[in-house]
């Protein structure tokens, strides 16, 4: 389990290999996106690093509908009472549970790499290979300004998938990419800023267009679904455009 303090008003949560996390305003928290399954219990010790109880959580906004990323969300809806945001685009996915067409390349090259195999194996462990749609959703476009503690400005940023969203959070100055990019390649084990691995992509063009987007956002520190959180945000986009696939 990982619980670590990103600022005062966000904290992570998850695994070294799959991240989820916490953000507070005002005495309420909107968690976002909602990691694998076993990661359930993971919640109450992360708000408590806020001073924050489970009654104070208001809203789940998912940054795509993948399932390490939808995990809880569902439990969270029926045991909390809260909604739970996604992009219109990957909302079928989020009900279903069923991933919208193929990606840019085959996962099987992969499985060289020990990485790979770790993924496997935390996703397996932590039943993300049951499938558990959210039965009511809530949906989001580009531009959007949620209305959700932090008030989540949504930038649209596909390319991962259809619906592939990043968050900004203004007054924490917090960027969550969800998918977009990584600073750990969840396949290869590669370390520093990247898009996420072909095998895991929709389209690879799309996904390195959309990282224009998230240039110059104001946020101090950007956080992934998988990997480091990277303090230098701008930097760490150059450095993912110019690596390029992966």
């Amino acid at each position: 389990m990982v619980t670590t303090v990103i600022n005062e008003h966000v904290v992570r949560l998850g695994s070294p290999l799959v991240n989820w996390y916490l953000l507070e305003e005002g005495g309420q928290v909107t968690v976002v996106d909602a990691g694998l399954p076993g990661y359930r219990d993971q919640l109450s010790a992360g708000l408590q690093q806020l001073g924050r109880s489970e009654t104070d959580v208001a809203a789940v906004v998912l940054t795509h509908g993948h399932g390490d990323h939808t995990g809880v969300a569902e439990m969270l809806r029926t045991e909390l009472g809260v909604p739970v945001f996604v992009h219109e685009a990957d909302a079928e996915m989020a009900r279903t549970g069923k991933r919208q067409g193929k990606n840019e390349s085959s996962f099987v090259p992969y499985l060289r790499h020990g990485a790979a195999w770790g993924l496997l194996r935390e996703i397996i462990g932590n039943g993300g290979l049951k499938t558990r749609p959210i039965r009511e959703l809530s949906t989001y476009a580009a531009g959007d300004e949620l209305e959700v503690p932090g008030r989540l400005r949504v930038i649209f940023t596909p390319g991962h998938s259809d619906g592939m969203c990043s968050l900004l959070a203004g007054e924490a100055s917090t960027l969550f990419v969800g998918d977009a990019m990584c600073s750990r390649n969840p396949l290869t084990g590669v370390a520093g800023p990247q898009l996420m691995p072909s095998a895991l992509n929709r389209d690879n063009a799309q996904a390195l267009w959309s990282l224009e987007r998230l240039s110059h956002s104001g946020a101090v520190v950007m956080l992934p679904g998988h990997g480091e959180p990277m303090d230098d945000p701008d930097s760490a986009i150059a450095d993912a455009q110019r690596r390029g696939k992966t």
